[in-house]
């Protein structure tokens, strides 16, 4: 056995028994977007307890990825509509 491994029971399999019927039966309800704003907060949550400022910023980097995910996952799902972009055009005077 490994430094550090915990042995299971035979059988036992650490994924099934997280990812079971249940927990993808919720997953699956869930939208792709809600996912990766649950990603963010728990980012969030590692945040306000890391020990140290480069392990703080590391999170809250990840924290705002996974919220960029979120809004253009709703965009390509067609919950928000698309950002108009405005050119402003120069008048010769």
């Amino acid at each position: 056995m490994t430094h550090g491994m915990q042995k299971f029971r035979k059988g036992y399999d650490p994924v099934r028994a997280v990812a079971g019927p249940g927990f993808r039966a919720h997953v699956l309800s869930m939208k792709q977007s809600d996912i990766f704003r649950d990603n963010a907060d728990n980012c969030l949550q590692l945040a306000e307890r890391a020990e140290g400022q480069p392990t703080h910023k590391r999170y809250l980097r990840m924290a705002e990825a996974w919220m960029a995910l979120a809004n253009e996952q709703d965009w390509l799902d067609g919950e928000i509509p698309p950002v108009v972009v405005r050119v402003s055009q120069k008048q010769d005077a």
